[in-house]
């Protein structure tokens, strides 16, 4: 079955870094895009950062833009989020979504805070 494993997230002072990790199974990941949502309490779930198959193909979100960075490695079926210059507002759960196949991942919680 497909699973989604993220990990890397925690607690961290602003204007540090945070790399994430989604570990995928169960499917040929590097048919498919994928990308990184978050959800803030209290808001909606939000796109971070998309990437196609090939890893050629990145779109960031504006908030993110110049700080985060999508990446993946399909010979270990991981994609990254690397963050830096972290603010607090950017505290939320970040989940890997596995486009086209409808899959996500369990989250991952980052929390910016001095």
């Amino acid at each position: 079955q497909v699973q989604l494993v993220e990990s890397g997230g925690g607690l961290v002072q602003p204007g540090g870094s945070l790399r994430l990790s989604c570990a995928a199974s169960g499917f040929t990941f590097s048919r498919y895009g994928m990308s990184w949502y978050r959800q803030a309490p209290g808001k909606k779930r939000e796109l971070v950062a998309f990437i196609a198959s090939a890893g050629s193909n990145t779109n960031n979100t504006d908030f993110v833009k110049g700080r985060f960075t999508i990446s993946r490695d399909n010979s270990k079926n991981t994609v990254y989020l690397q963050m830096n210059s972290l603010k607090p507002e950017d505290t939320a759960i970040y989940y890997c979504y596995a486009n086209i196949l409808g899959y996500w991942g369990q989250g991952t919680q980052v929390t910016v805070s001095s």
